[in-house]
């Protein structure tokens, strides 16, 4: 529906929209998931010196191997798809369609917004997860505006769910996923974010001020979006 709507209702070329094939591609996506395995590692170590989360063993000492690989690559391939086709709405359509009708501050603010209510109808959602995944939006947005393309925010996402809910066995957005790790979480909800996860948590703003500072890194000079965001311009981008 995206790329129908890019196509015969903007009249613009699919890769306009961020999705410019060239060697930078898969580096972008790699340092994406490289960044989220620190944040999140970030989470777990911090959650775990404070006293507020316990370890109690991984999968394998638990199930099958087979049902750990079975499980592992089956939640990969989700949140690849996953990834991809919320990034592909969230920071390409939503985005990029926003600022080019106002500017790319509002943009980013009115798609981050959106992003949020879009987990609105997740298991235990509030309106504290919902103000988490605005500023979780914001975040995500950094990969774009770093580089005028999607895939380092692909890659950030898909890292992201798959740090936080496989590896290091939090919930995912509300979401029970299989877990590599098994732990409980059984710190104060105001940080943690419970049962929600993370992102209903205090504890992802200073983990993602920490991958902000990486995006930063990475990126040093690169070529960042701008705020003239007109047709012409992300046509020329593209």
């Amino acid at each position: 529906s995206i790329f129908l709507a890019r196509r015969f209702l903007d009249r613009r070329s699919i890769a306009s929209l961020g999705l410019k094939l060239d060697r930078r591609v898969g580096m972008d996506i790699l340092a994406g998931i490289g960044i989220t395995f620190a944040i999140m590692a970030a989470i777990f170590a911090a959650l775990s010196a404070a006293g507020w989360l316990t370890f109690e063993g991984f999968a394998w000492q638990f199930d099958p191997i087979q049902t750990v690989l079975a499980n592992t690559m089956l939640m990969l391939f989700i949140f690849i798809l996953v990834g991809w086709n919320e990034e592909l709405l969230s920071r390409g359509y939503h985005l990029q369609t926003i600022a080019s009708g106002t500017n790319l501050f509002w943009g980013v603010i009115l798609s981050s917004a959106v992003f949020g209510l879009l987990h609105w109808g997740n298991p235990g959602a509030t309106w504290v997860s919902t103000t988490g995944i605005f500023f979780a939006g914001l975040f995500l947005a950094c990969g774009y505006l770093r580089t005028g393309q999607l895939w380092l925010s692909i890659g950030l996402h898909i890292g992201w769910n798959f740090f936080e809910g496989v590896v290091f066995g939090f919930p995912v957005s509300g979401l029970d996923i299989y877990p590599l790790m098994r732990i409980q979480v059984h710190g104060p909800e105001l940080w943690t974010g419970g049962a929600f996860g993370p992102e209903a948590g205090l504890i992802v703003l200073p983990a993602m001020l920490i991958g902000a500072g990486l995006i930063l890194l990475y990126t040093r000079g690169r070529d960042a979006a701008t705020t003239d965001t007109g047709p012409n311009r992300l046509e020329s981008r593209g």
